[in-house]
């Protein structure tokens, strides 16, 4: 039996996909999450051979329990499952160490077949977005600059943002001129919008 854990933060979605993958003759659901923390805890408690992370949840990233997962549990297979189908997010699941990214909008007979190839030790990306993220190319911004513009998407000011990564204004000032620079943007919303779409924040 292939062990399961899958996390994944809007509770009928869960319930749903837990359901449809535990009736797979060979895939028992041994844990469910909703958030980042709870799906790390989950893992290092019952040690799953696959885990099925969603990218976007209410404390943090499937991205961080990737890399976590990776670095404490080496043995679990990440697979990422995400509505968010961004080359920015691919590549940042391939650095945590994720072993396959699919989109939610796939058959889930595609989803269990994915789930038995990346323990077999195959790597299963979307085809569609694999294309995307070879022809978008790599993240330019550095982790400051994303972390600036991610502290920028919801307009805050500059003195907001100095405060929440407490950095002075100017060092502020000058990561947002360098990520609008990069994005080829106009500004910092337009900047963080872009970095957005991109899966770079």
């Amino acid at each position: 039996m292939i062990r399961l854990l899958l996390a994944e933060d809007q509770g009928m979605m869960r319930g749903a996909l837990a359901l449809l993958l535990g009736l797979e003759p060979d895939i028992e659901v041994v844990a469910q999450a909703a958030t980042t923390a709870e799906a790390v805890e989950q893992a290092l408690t019952t040690r799953p051979d696959v885990a099925l992370l969603d990218i976007e949840m209410p404390d943090g990233s499937g991205l961080d329990a990737a890399a976590v997962l990776r670095d404490r549990l080496p043995g679990c297979r990440v697979l990422i499952l995400t509505t968010f189908g961004r080359p920015g997010y691919l590549r940042r699941a391939m650095e945590a160490g994720a072993a396959g990214f699919l989109v939610k909008d796939g058959p889930v007979e595609d989803l269990a077949a994915a789930v038995r190839r990346v323990l077999a030790g195959d790597r299963v990306i979307d085809p569609a977005l694999a294309a995307a993220a070879l022809s978008t190319g790599p993240n330019p911004l550095t982790d400051r600059e994303r972390d600036v513009l991610a502290a920028a998407v919801d307009g805050a000011t500059v003195a907001d943002i100095a405060g929440r990564l407490h950095l002075s204004e100017s060092t502020v000032r000058n990561y947002l001129s360098a990520a609008i620079g990069k994005t080829g943007t106009r500004n910092r919303i337009e900047a963080a919008i872009s970095a957005r779409a991109n899966g770079w924040i």
